[in-house]
C-alpha cells in the first residue's frame, strides 16, 4: 500500500522473487529500488538498462559484466546467491533493539546447510545483544513455502526464467500430493441399519451405511417435516459428517466433537439406552458410539448402555466376597430398635452420672444470617446464641 519494497529494518528476500498465489500459479515480484540505487551509485542510464536487463533475464545481478565487484553488496538480499549472513540480520536487530519499547517483528533467514548448531549460536547471540525477541526460518524447510528466489543457494551461473518457473511448480504439485487426502467410497450396493428415535417432540429417522468391514461411511437423517429449516439443516449436516468419514475421520473424533451439543429440540427420548439428550445432535453420536464404539472408548467418554448402568457395581469393577462358617464370624448388624431393657439401663447409667451444667433445648429455628440451629426462645421470637441476631422481636 505505501509502495514500499520492504517493511521496517527487513532486507529484501531477493531481487526477484517468485510468491505462490493461494488459488494456483506465480507471480513474479521484481525490485523496485534497483534503478535509483544505481543511479545514486554514478551509474549512466544505458548501463543501469543493461544492468536491469541482465536481472530480468538472469534473476540475480551476480555476474553482470557493467557492475563493478566493490558495490554487490549494496544488492545482497535474505536469500539467493548474493546473500546477507544471518548475523548480519541479527545485529541490525540489536543496533536498532535499545530504542524500542518492545520486541522487533522480523525474520531472520538462514541457509538450508544450517545445522542445530548454529541455530544455537544464533539465539545465544540475540540474546547477549539484548534483543527481546528472535524468529528464524531456514530456506525449504517447508514442502512448499509462499515466497522463494528463482535459484537455489549454492547454485552457480545463471539461469532463466523458465527454469525457475518450473522448479516452483514442481514444488507446488509435489506439496498438493503430499497433503490432499484420498475419498474411500463405498461400494455400490452396501448393507446399513435405520434406527427410529424420538427427542422431546421430534420424530426422526437414521440410516447408516456401512463398509464391507462393517465400518460407518455415510449418515442419512430425516427428521420432522420434508422442506422445514431442521429437516435441510440435519441432511446438510449428514451430508457433511458422510464424507468426513470417507476421508478418513475416525468415527470418535465426530463423537468427542458433537455429544453434548445443546440446542433444541432437547429432553427426554425413547431409547432406553439414552434416555436423555440435549439436542438431535447428541442423541445421534451417543447412539453411533453404542453402535461402533467398544466398551472402553465408551467408558472413556462416559456413554453406557442400560444393562451397563444397571450393574451393581461400575463397568470391570467385580464384587469382593467373603467366605463364612454358618454365618458365626460374621459380624451381627447393630440394631436399629433398642429393646426395654437397654432403655433401662441407659437411663440408670444416665442417673448415676454427675448433672452437667444444663444446655439451652434446640428450637428447631434456623438463624436468617448465619444459618446456626442454635436459636433461643426470647419471649415471643427467637435469637440466635452464635450471632446475636433475633427475629425482629427483640
Amino acid at each position: 500500500m505505501m509502495d514500499c519494497d520492504t517493511t521496517g529494518i527487513e532486507p529484501d528476500l531477493g531481487l526477484v522473487k517468485f510468491k505462490k498465489l493461494v488459488g494456483g500459479g506465480n507471480m513474479s515480484i521484481v525490485n523496485q529500488t534497483v534503478p535509483r540505487a544505481l543511479t545514486n551509485l554514478g551509474y549512466e542510464g544505458p548501463v543501469v538498462d543493461r544492468i536491469i536487463q541482465y536481472i530480468d533475464v538472469n534473476k540475480t545481478i551476480v555476474g553482470s559484466p557493467d557492475l563493478k565487484a566493490e558495490h554487490l553488496p549494496v544488492f545482497a538480499c535474505s536469500m539467493g546467491d548474493n546473500t546477507i549472513h544471518y548475523e548480519g540480520h541479527v545485529r541490525m536487530m540489536g543496533a536498532a533493539q535499545p530504542f524500542l519499547s518492545g520486541a522487533i517483528s522480523k525474520t531472520v533467514n538462514m541457509p538450508e546447510e544450517a545445522t542445530i548448531e548454529d541455530i544455537e549460536a544464533l539465539h545465544m547471540l540475540a540474546w547477549e545483544l539484548g534483543i527481546k525477541a528472535v524468529a528464524i526460518y531456514r530456506d525449504n524447510c517447508k514442502v512448499g513455502q509462499p515466497l522463494s528466489t528463482a535459484k537455489k543457494d549454492g547454485e552457480k551461473g545463471t539461469a532463466d526464467a523458465a527454469a525457475g518457473q518450473m522448479t516452483n511448480t514442481v514444488e507446488r504439485i509435489v506439496e498438493k500430493i503430499v497433503h490432499q487426502p484420498v475419498r474411500q467410497k463405498l461400494p455400490r450396493s452396501r448393507r446399513g441399519r435405520t434406527f427410529e428415535f424420538r427427542v422431546a417432540d421430534c420424530k426422526g429417522f437414521a440410516t447408516i451405511g456401512e463398509y464391507v468391514d462393517g465400518r460407518p461411511g455415510e449418515v442419512f437423517l430425516t427428521v420432522s417435516k420434508q422442506g422445514s429449516t431442521l429437516a435441510g439443516i440435519m441432511d446438510s449436516f449428514a451430508k457433511s459428517v458422510s464424507y468426513g468419514l470417507q476421508y478418513g475421520v475416525p468415527l470418535r473424533a465426530f463423537i468427542e466433537a458433537f455429544i453434548n451439543t445443546r440446542f433444541e429440540p432437547a429432553g427426554m427420548t425413547d431409547d432406553s439406552d439414552i434416555r436423555m439428550a440435549s439436542s438431535i445432535i447428541d442423541y445421534l453420536f451417543r447412539r453411533l458410539a453404542v453402535e461402533y464404539l467398544s466398551v472402553e472408548e465408551r467408558a472413556e467418554l462416559g456413554i453406557y448402555t442400560r444393562e451397563e448402568r444397571l450393574q451393581p457395581t461400575l463397568p470391570g469393577v467385580l464384587e469382593s466376597a467373603t467366605d463364612t462358617e454358618q454365618g458365626v464370624d460374621v459380624i451381627s448388624d447393630p440394631k436399629t430398635v433398642p429393646t426395654v431393657q437397654e432403655l433401662v439401663a441407659q437411663m440408670d447409667f444416665a442417673a448415676q452420672q454427675p448433672h452437667a451444667q444444663a444446655t439451652p433445648a434446640k428450637t428447631g429455628a434456623i438463624c436468617s444470617s448465619c444459618g446456626s440451629a442454635n436459636m433461643q426462645r426470647a419471649g415471643a421470637c427467637y435469637v440466635c446464641g452464635d450471632c446475636g441476631s433475633s427475629s425482629g422481636c427483640s
